[in-house]
C-alpha cells in the first residue's frame, strides 16, 4: 500500500487525527525547550565554574558553546532531510533527542571548558529536532489551520524558556549547575517517549505523493516563491537577536551590580521573562493576522524588538542600590518588550512562507527555513561571543541596528 493511499485511509477514517499529532509535536518541543533552557542561559556561569576566570574568554568560550551545534546542524540539514525523506521526519526527530539524553548527561561530568565544547560539537552532527517539529506541524495540519498550527507549537517552544530558567535558576542556586544537566537530560527522554508514542507520519495533509503532481521542487524553484528570500532573511535576523543574549547577558547583570550569588537567578528571570512573551507574541500572532496584514504585523514586530534591545543598552549604570533596582527593572521591561516583538514576528513570518509554498512542497520549503533559523542560531552566539569580549553593550546596540533595518526592508519591499 502506497503512503499516499494509507495516509488517505488514516484521514477518512479519523479527520482529526492531526489534532493527535499536533499534541505530540506540541508537547515533545515543550519537554524539549524547556530542559535545553534549564542549563544553557547559565551556561557562561557553568564556564566560569570550570577554571575560566577572565569575563571576554568566558564569553568566547560561551558563544563558541552555543554556536557550534547550531552552526553544524545547519550544514547538515540537507543530509539529514533526504534522510528523513526516505525514513520518516519522526525517526530523525527521535533519532536528535535520543542524543540529547546521552550529552547532556554527559555534560554533567565535564572538567575543562574545552570538554563542552566537545559536547556541543557532537551534539551538532545529531540535533534539528526543534526546528523539524515546525515542519512537521504545518504538514500534519490542514492547509487552513496551518498558521495556527506553526503558532501552536513555537508558543510551547518559548513557555519551555519561560519555564526552564526559573527551574534552573533554582537548581543551580539549591544544588549546583551539574545536577540541572542531568535533569535536562530526562525532560529530553519524555519528550522522546512522547513523540514515539502519540506521533503518526501517516497522518499528513502535504503527502510525498502530491509533489509529483506540482513537479520535482529544488532549492532554486523554492527560492522564486513570493517573499520567500525575504522571509529567510527575516528568520534569521530574529532568530540572530533571540540567541545574541545567551552569552553575555549573565554577564551584563552581573555587571550592573548585582550579587554573584544572585546572578543565575536574576538572569533565569529575565530569560524567562523573554520566554513567556514571546509565548505571547507567538499566540497573538494569528489574531493579529486576520486584522492587518503580513507586512505590518512583521515590520511592527521587529521594530519593537528593536526598542526593546534599546532599553537592554541603557540599563548600565553607576552601581548603587537605588540604581541597581532602577536597573533591573528596565532589564525586566526591555525583555517583555524583546519577547512581544520577536514572537509575533517569527510566527507570522513562518506564516507568511509557509503560505506561498505548495502543498506537495512543505519538506523542502520548510527545510530551506529551517537553514536560514539554524544559520542565525549558530552564527549569533559566536558574534555576541566575540563582539562580548570588547564590549558588553556593544551586543544591545547592534540588535538595535539589525532589528531597525529589518523592519524598513520588510515595510518597503514586502508583497502583501
Amino acid at each position: 500500500m502506497s503512503t499516499s493511499t494509507t495516509a488517505g485511509r488514516t484521514h477518512a477514517s479519523n479527520p482529526d487525527a492531526w489534532r493527535r499529532n499536533i499534541l505530540a509535536i506540541t508537547a515533545a518541543s515543550f519537554m524539549g525547550y524547556t530542559g535545553f533552557t534549564l542549563v544553557m542561559p547559565f551556561l557562561p556561569l557553568f564556564i566560569g565554574q570550570l577554571g575560566v576566570t577572565d569575563v571576554g574568554r568566558i564569553a568566547l568560550w560561551t558563544g563558541l558553546s552555543l554556536g557550534v551545534t547550531p552552526g553544524l546542524t545547519a550544514l547538515l540539514a540537507p543530509a539529514w532531510g533526504r534522510l528523513g525523506d526516505r525514513y520518516g521526519r519522526k525517526v530523525m526527530v527521535e533519532r536528535s533527542m535520543l542524543s540529547f539524553v546521552v550529552l547532556m548527561t554527559a555534560m554533567a561530568f565535564v572538567t575543562r571548558a574545552w570538554h563542552v565544547l566537545a559536547l556541543r560539537t557532537v551534539q551538532g552532527l545529531f540535533a534539528g529536532y526543534g526546528s523539524l517539529s515546525v515542519a512537521m506541524a504545518a504538514e500534519s495540519a490542514p492547509r487552513d489551520r496551518m498558521p495556527n498550527a506553526i503558532g501552536v507549537v513555537q508558543t510551547a517552544q518559548r513557555i519551555g524558556p519561560a519555564v526552564g530558567p526559573l527551574i534552573g535558576g533554582v537548581l543551580a542556586g539549591v544544588v549546583g549547575l551539574r545536577p540541572a544537566f542531568v535533569a535536562t537530560a530526562m525532560f529530553y527522554f519524555v519528550g522522546l517517549v512522547l513523540v514515539y508514542v502519540m506521533y503518526d507520519e501517516r497522518v499528513t495533509h502535504a503527502l510525498r505523493g502530491e509533489t509529483a503532481e506540482t513537479g520535482r521542487v529544488s532549492f532554486r524553484s523554492v527560492l522564486a516563491f513570493e517573499n520567500f528570500i525575504l522571509m529567510m532573511g527575516v528568520i534569521f535576523a530574529l532568530q540572530f537577536v533571540d540567541r545574541s543574549f545567551g552569552p553575555v547577558l549573565p554577564l551584563w547583570v552581573e555587571q550592573i551590580g548585582v550579587e554573584h550569588r544572585k546572578v543565575a537567578l536574576v538572569s533565569g528571570i529575565l530569560f524567562s521573562v523573554m520566554a513567556l512573551t514571546g509565548a505571547l507574541g507567538h499566540h497573538f500572532c494569528g489574531k493579529l493576522l486576520k486584522r492587518y496584514s503580513s507586512r505590518i504585523v512583521i515590520g511592527g514586530g521587529a521594530a519593537i524588538a528593536a526598542a526593546g534591545s534599546a532599553l537592554l543598552a541603557v540599563s548600565g549604570g553607576t552601581i548603587g542600590t537605588e540604581v541597581l533596582t532602577i536597573n533591573v527593572a528596565v532589564m525586566i521591561v526591555a525583555s517583555v518588550v524583546l519577547g512581544l516583538g520577536i514572537g509575533a514576528a517569527m510566527t507570522a513570518s513562518y506564516s507568511a512562507a509557509g503560505a506561498v509554498i505548495p502543498p506537495g512542497a512543505h519538506g523542502a520549503g520548510f527545510g530551506v527555513l529551517t537553514s536560514a533559523s539554524l544559520i542565525g542560531m549558530a552564527s549569533s552566539p559566536f558574534v555576541a561571543g566575540l563582539a562580548g569580549g570588547a564590549s558588553l553593550r556593544v551586543v544591545f546596540f547592534a540588535d538595535v541596528a539589525l532589528m531597525g533595518l529589518v523592519a524598513l526592508i520588510v515595510r518597503t519591499t514586502m508583497v502583501d
